[in-house]
């Protein structure tokens, strides 16, 4: 899976959560309306999201750059983590068990044909490399009906 936040130093989350919003006032980046908003529509959607999805559930708020900028900090600062689908479109998802500098992205994507749905699915993909190999990402991705579609 291609993560964005395995390079860089990652605040634990537990050190800027509180209770329905993080806190930005222990992080470097200064908290502004555009960036709560963006947190909010994660939380209320269940499910990763594109950017050109963001950009329809915030509406003419705030410009495709400014989501573009907060998309690509929270993958920064680990509050969200990125995978890129079978067709090359990045999705975002909130990191909401991850602890300092211990990031559990090693599952499996589930992408409904249908209604168009990301999610990541709990159970952590576990695999064995050759001697001399180290992973630092990988993409799992899965496509067919979510449990709605499926009917």
């Amino acid at each position: 899976m291609q993560l964005s936040c395995n390079n860089k130093q990652i605040i634990s989350l537990s050190q800027y959560c509180c209770n329905n919003y993080f806190n930005f006032d222990s992080m470097k980046r200064r908290n502004t309306p555009a960036k709560q908003k963006v947190l909010s529509v994660f939380k209320s959607s269940n499910s990763a999201l594109s950017q050109d999805m963001l950009e329809e559930k915030i509406g003419s708020e705030m410009d495709r750059v400014t989501i573009y900028r907060i998309l690509n900090s929270f993958c920064e600062d680990g509050i969200t983590h990125r995978v890129t689908s079978d067709d090359g479109k990045s999705y975002y998802a909130l990191c909401t068990e991850c602890e300092d500098h211990d990031h559990h992205h090693d599952h499996f994507h589930f992408k409904c044909i249908n209604c168009e749905k990301v999610e990541c699915l709990d159970e952590e993909v576990q695999f064995t490399l050759p001697k001399g190999y180290h992973s630092e990402n990988m993409n799992c991705w899965i496509s067919g009906y979510c449990k709605a579609c499926n009917k």
